[in-house]
Formats: structure tokens, sequence, C-alpha cells
């Protein structure tokens, strides 16, 4: 059973992108790879066509996975959701209860995941958290290292 993950617009063209790349320039060059091993030799002790025969296997298996995604992958029309509790696609201002520290994160699909430019997984134990959440009520999250207590303090869609 496959999952299907919601992207927003941006996200699905960088899927897609990344999809188009792995079949149009990588494919081709793994081929070209492993003819030109081939024809050095002996295959039996040929190291060469070995390691390009595993590159290859390892690169369909990436646009297979990719291709997947992608026919799972459902575009969400940002504008129709709910902005009184947190959904998918939500930017959420939280506020640490232990050290008052305020965060926002966008919550996006996990595979738009960038903690550098404050996108969160739903899937993580901070996404999952504070789904269906609305403004003034506190998600105590289990981490790694506890249970963190945060209160939502605004939500919005960018």
């Amino acid at each position: 059973m496959s999952k299907v993950s919601y992207y927003t617009e941006e996200g699905l063209k960088k899927l897609k992108a990344e999809l188009d790349q792995l079949r149009d320039v990588e494919r081709p060059k793994a081929s070209q790879a492993i003819a030109e091993a081939r024809d050095k030799g002996d295959l039996s002790e040929n190291a060469e066509y070995d390691a390009a025969k595993e590159a290859q296997g390892m690169l369909e298996l990436r646009i297979s996975k990719l291709e997947e995604v992608v026919s799972n992958a459902r575009l969400i029309d940002e504008s129709q959701l709910d902005t009184s509790k947190v959904l998918v696609h939500s930017t959420v201002k939280i506020k640490n209860q232990a050290n008052g520290a305020q965060m926002t994160y966008k919550l996006v699909a996990q595979s738009e995941a960038d903690l550098k430019s404050g996108k969160i997984s739903v899937d993580s134990p901070i996404g999952k958290g504070l789904l269906g959440k609305k403004v003034g009520e506190t998600a105590k999250i289990q981490v790694p290292n506890g249970t963190v207590t945060f209160e939502i303090l605004e939500i919005s869609r960018d």
C-alpha cells in the first residue's frame, strides 16, 4: 500500500525535476559507463564493470522510488485550508514553555523537510504533536531527551 503525500506546487516541481534529471541524464551516463567497462575485456575480473552495474542498480532503485512518490503525490490548494488549526503547510509560531524560546516552523511533507529553512516534516515528533492544535493550546511532545511542552502562538499560511 503506497502512502499519499501532500506537496506545494514548488515542492512537487522539484521532485519532478529530480526525476527527469535521473531519467534523462543520469540513466544514459550509467549505461555508457557499463558499455565502456564491458569493452575493457573479461567481465569476470572487471571491477569497473561490477561497480558500474551496481551504480546502475542504485540509480534504478532511486528512480523507481521517486516515480512512486510522484504518482502518489497530491497538490494542496492552500487557499482552501483552515487556518484555525495546524495542518500540513501551516506556518506555526510556537513557544517552548520550559525556556521561553519562540520558533516558527512550516509543516511539510517528509521529502520537503529542511530544518535550516524552517520546514519540518508532519511525520516528525514535533510535526505530529502540533497537528490539529489551535492558537492558545499547548502540545506535549515526546522527544528523544524527554517531553517538551509548546504553546501555539500563531498559525498562518504563506
